[in-house]
């Protein structure tokens, strides 16, 4: 059996005295494409913190890539990490390339005297050009469209190799042909390489590529189903975790979600 990436057992958080994650139960193995979802406030982010080794749970054992939380350094553990977040903070005018090398670093800007290595440049270019990004290597960060934006963040979370990555909702603010380039670079990139493990939290089916391999639905703070897409992507599962009458379709490799017609829900 494959080894664990992440490994959650009976995972409960509270905050301010309330209890958000009820016994979350969760093991992510190499090479799975998860995804995450569930309706707002059903635990996800906090679920993708830990995995991401930036919280520790109130109760119930975390381990990622081998390591529990606890009882690891965390700064080296995130190091083996990369994340995809739409709302990367950056202001300034970097560069793309510099972006990517971000990813070195795990900074937003890059840091004072800190120079990258020719390898390491070669690498980022490498990167944009896996991601379709080489003619806007050089264009400055804020003239950057939402979806040029989104593919190179990926590869920023590539660029120091990472075991694991996460994508926090990566479609957030894309138009529907951004979000469909977004997707074949996620679905090229499990083909470049499928050794690597991936979760990706959205609410949206239609925002899956055809790669995802795992799904885990979070509905208040506990887990409705987790397990290979096949089985746990269903009108049935959908339906409890957002309740609400939602019809589950797949076809050729994407999924669908619509609100069942009254008179369909009698029949």
């Amino acid at each position: 059996m494959t080894d664990a990436v992440l490994d959650l057992r009976g995972v409960t958080f509270r905050r301010n005295g309330t209890e958000i994650l009820h016994g979350v139960d969760l093991t992510v193995r190499a090479g799975e494409r998860w995804a995450m979802l569930g309706p707002n406030g059903a635990g996800k982010s906090t679920v993708l913190g830990f995995c991401g080794a930036v919280a520790h749970p109130t109760s119930g054992t975390v381990d990622v890539l081998g390591h529990r939380l606890g009882r690891v350094e965390l700064q080296a553990l995130r190091r083996r990490i990369g994340h995809v977040n739409p709302r990367h903070p950056l202001r300034s005018d970097l560069t793309v390339t510099q972006v990517v090398l971000t990813g070195i670093t795990g900074t937003t800007d890059l840091p004072p005297r800190w120079q990258p290595t020719e390898v390491q440049v070669a690498t980022a270019h490498g990167l944009l050009h896996d991601v379709g990004m080489t003619a806007r290597r050089d264009a400055a960060w804020p003239v950057l469209s939402q979806g040029e934006r989104g593919r190179a963040l990926i590869a920023r979370a590539l660029v120091a190799e990472p075991d694991l990555v996460l994508l926090d909702e990566p479609t957030t603010g894309l138009d529907v042909a951004a979000r469909e380039q977004f997707l074949e670079t996620l679905d090229d990139l499990a083909v470049r390489r499928p050794e690597l493990t991936t979760v990706l939290v959205t609410h949206h089916l239609e925002e899956l590529p055809p790669s995802t391999t795992h799904v885990v639905v979070l509905a208040h703070g506990a887990v409705v189903a987790a397990g290979p897409v096949d089985e746990v992507l269903t009108t049935e599962t959908v339906t409890e975790a957002f309740e609400h009458p939602i019809e589950v379709a797949h076809e050729r490799g994407r999924w669908t979600a619509r609100a069942m017609r009254r008179a369909a829900m009698q029949a």
